[in-house]
């Protein structure tokens, strides 16, 4: 029973749903992008295509504004459809700002992540089986499942995209992952992923297999400190590994796959900190550490440098920062740099989100008392020595004119 709970909820995209099913604290009506669009598909207001070679997916990737050119591919077998997953057959991610659809060929469902603004990050799956009227089902529950990766008393939605040593059939070796976010060495990042773009010297593990058994592996990051990652470099087609016509997209973009890690770290802060509210007495945390946590992730301290430029192979770096709001002078938090780090403008985008948005009252006060600090010079303590006096003073103009009650919060405080 245990089992088949386990490998019924394990999430989308190595975004692993470590544990998903404690969802007894979602209190408000479904407000997330899958809940709405099921009600427009019921009044008919839209309807889902279902076509023979891919069931729904076009048409829910049309439905929810989630770009094909986001597509990653990934062959760890991380999902309950881990039968059909393997290095010559991988499974589709694709995703916008809150919302990720994974996709396997042959596969008997769908499996969808969507961030409701109150409620963090909530799972669907969609049967692949034409019907005059699909229904996404949502996956919550009473149960619990495998173990808790949120690091709370109860276990939490979580969006976790992880990077492992894969072995020959996409397995991973000694069950060991790494979390891949900003912070992460590059040399870590996307174990079981396919990777296509070009990043000059610096070395993933994506692209490959580990051919080594686990009994000859010993320490896992030592291993990895030795081991020759060239095969897996600056690839820029996938045709020669694998047969990419089941899907739409024949790349699995190093940008997406960036911004991916980004916004699903950013996202399970944001709901650990919903949770502290909800259930104060149930985290070690208080709300002010949890919320300086976020608000350190997302004006990117620690995050790793980059030392070549990044190039993706799609164009979805130029269509991720055409969605971008822009100030007067033209800048937006969506512009990317992919020289020396990931945006042009260090403070990410989702500050624009309906999930930030909705952050309980003390938690975003804070974050906006410490932007204050830091964008106006006031802390200049060394774990901002990454922002330059130009970026202080772009990133607080872009707020002031973009960000209206973050400019309501500075004025009150007096410039």
């Amino acid at each position: 029973m245990i089992d088949m709970l386990f490998r019924r909820f394990l999430l989308i995209s190595c975004v692993l749903m470590l544990p998903m099913l404690a969802l007894s604290f979602r209190q408000t009506k479904e407000a997330d992008p899958l809940a709405d669009l099921q009600r427009k598909s019921d009044r008919g207001e839209i309807k889902l295509e279902f076509d023979q070679d891919r069931g729904y997916l076009k048409s829910i990737l049309e439905a929810l504004n989630v770009p094909i050119s986001s597509q990653m591919l990934v062959f760890a077998k991380n999902s309950f459809q881990l039968h059909l997953i393997s290095p010559e057959t991988p499974r589709a991610l694709y995703f916008n700002d809150d919302s990720y659809v994974g996709y396997v060929p042959g596969a008997d469902a769908i499996e969808l992540a969507v961030v409701d603004p109150k409620d963090g990050p909530v799972f669907y799956t969609l049967p692949q089986t034409k019907v005059a009227k699909p229904k996404f089902h949502r996956e919550s529950s009473q149960c619990t499942v495998c173990h808790d990766s949120s690091q709370t008393a109860d276990p939490i939605p979580r969006l976790l995209m992880l990077s492992v040593l894969p072995d020959p059939n996409g397995t991973a070796i000694k069950r060991e992952a790494f979390l891949t976010n900003d912070k992460s060495p590059f040399r870590e990042r996307w174990g079981g992923w396919y990777v296509t773009g070009t990043h000059g010297s610096q070395r993933h593990l994506g692209n490959r297999v580990v051919q080594e058994p686990a009994a000859a592996i010993g320490d896992v990051r030592e291993f990895l400190k030795t081991m020759n990652l060239d095969s897996g470099a600056n690839v820029t087609d996938l045709t020669r590994r694998i047969d990419t016509n089941p899907f739409p997209s024949k790349h699995s973009d190093i940008v997406a796959l960036m911004l991916h890690g980004h916004q699903t770290h950013i996202h399970n802060l944001i709901a650990l900190i919903d949770y502290k509210v909800r259930y104060p007495d149930r985290n070690g945390n208080s709300v002010e550490e949890l919320a300086e946590r976020l608000f350190k992730s997302m004006i990117f301290v620690e995050a790793e440098p980059f030392t070549d430029q990044i190039s993706g192979s799609t164009n979805f770096a130029s269509e991720f920062v055409n969605k971008g709001i822009r100030d007067s002078k033209g800048r937006s938090l969506r512009d990317l740099d992919l020289k020396t780090r990931l945006f042009r403008y260090p403070l990410s985008f989702l500050i624009y989100s309906p999930s930030f948005d909705g952050l309980p009252a003390p938690a975003k006060q804070h974050i906006y008392r410490r932007l204050r600090e830091v964008l106006s010079g006031e802390d200049t303590s060394k774990d901002f020595a990454h922002l330059s006096e130009a970026d202080r003073k772009n990133i607080l103009e872009i707020l002031l004119e973009t960000k209206p009650d973050f400019a309501s919060s500075f004025e009150k405080r007096g410039r």
